[in-house]
């Protein structure tokens, strides 16, 4: 049986344990560095909008002039994630 480390997508830290499910039944980890911004994650998603490199594409498609409802239908998300990800404040 081989082990896989969990490794935090944010931070990249080790110090990450089990934290309970997900209503899908995927596994969901809490990273305990102390400086880390994210909390939870999981390491597959169900729902394509909440990885961070389509968050990413979103905003980069939003620089480029493509609309709501084009980015949505390119990125196979919801055009109502691309407006929530649009008025989410970006730190600097």
């Amino acid at each position: 049986m081989a082990l896989e480390a969990v490794l935090c997508p944010c931070c990249g830290g080790s110090d990450v344990v089990k934290h309970g499910r997900s209503a899908e039944g995927k596994q969901r980890y809490k990273c305990r560095h102390q400086d880390c911004p994210r909390s939870t994650f999981m390491r597959q998603y169900a729902y394509r909008g909440y990885l961070p490199k389509v968050k990413q594409q979103i905003v980069d498609m939003a620089l480029n002039g493509s609309g709501i409802r084009d980015t949505a239908r390119v990125l196979h998300v919801s055009p109502t994630t691309v407006i929530d990800q649009l008025k989410k404040p970006r730190p600097i």
